[in-house]
């Protein structure tokens, strides 16, 4: 079952995550932002969601984690929206990303999850 991961993710696992986002919008699919993060979970097409910690207020995205649990969809959080951004290939930055087609991200994606299982609790 996949899980809310509300843990410190090291700088190394961090970077890796950000480098699987950029895999996936050159190569898969991203859907950026809160409105279309939430509409790609409900759809059962996320294939893992990133948030971003750095969100004011916080109540923008505490919705995904409780419906990423619901669809048995990994969800994890990095340090900042800017970068979230940045990976994702916008000039801005963004509350959330679902990754809708992995792409060539498929193996970073799998190691990502594969590393985070042990780490996993509840939302």
């Amino acid at each position: 079952m996949a899980k809310f991961v509300k843990v410190e993710i090291s700088k190394d696992l961090t970077d890796k995550i950000y480098e699987a986002i950029e895999a996936a919008s050159s190569t898969g699919k991203l859907r950026k932002g809160v409105n279309e993060t939430t509409k790609c979970i409900e759809r059962g097409m996320a294939k893992m969601v990133i948030l971003a910690t750095d969100v004011t207020p916080e109540e923008v995205v505490m919705h995904l984690p409780v419906i990423c649990n619901e669809k048995k969809v990994l969800c994890v959080e990095v340090p900042s929206k800017l970068e979230l951004g940045k990976a994702a290939g916008l000039e801005v930055g963004t509350s959330s990303i679902a990754i809708e087609e992995v792409g060539d991200s498929k193996k970073l994606v799998d190691d990502i999850k594969r590393k985070l299982e042990g780490h996993a609790i509840q939302a």
